[in-house]
């Protein structure tokens, strides 16, 4: 069975980071959504928001079909 640690925002963001690295952007939003939900003013913060403006870009298609 997996041992699940404390992980702290900044755990959270740094695992944000890896993910996002990877081009795995679903993961890396999970990731700084719980970070920032520990600390809001975590870095994680500005990190969601430049996956945020990805998201738009890469999905404005279904914006303006």
């Amino acid at each position: 069975s997996e041992r699940k640690r404390n992980m702290t925002s900044e755990d959270y963001y740094l695992k944000g980071n890896e993910f996002r690295r990877r081009g795995d952007f679903r993961q890396a939003m999970e990731c700084y959504l719980e970070a920032i939900a520990l600390d809001p003013e975590s870095p994680a913060v500005q990190a969601k928001e430049m996956l945020d403006s990805i998201f738009a870009f890469y999905c404005k298609d279904l914006y303006n079909p």
